[in-house]
């Protein structure tokens, strides 16, 4: 999904900072713990009816990009 940002947002007032879906108080991280729990997207709108299918989307691809972006420094002592 290339509009992720139109739907996850960091707020420090909701879920101490954590990347939320707009409007909820559902993280990301809530929605890739689901999946990893072999959750389908059906069970988790069925017990979250205030996410769609693209809100799950829009998740992954968050985290796929952090993953992309995401750089080790190693330094020297």
């Amino acid at each position: 999904m290339k509009n992720w940002q139109n739907r996850i947002t960091i707020n420090p007032e909701i879920r101490f900072g954590k990347p939320c879906i707009n409007g909820t108080r559902i993280t990301v991280w809530d929605i890739l713990g689901w999946l990893a729990s072999e959750m389908s997207y059906e069970q988790i709108i069925e017990d979250f009816p205030d996410l769609t299918k693209d809100d799950i989307l829009a998740a992954l691809s968050f985290a796929a990009n952090r993953e992309e972006n995401t750089r080790i420094l190693i330094t020297s002592a």
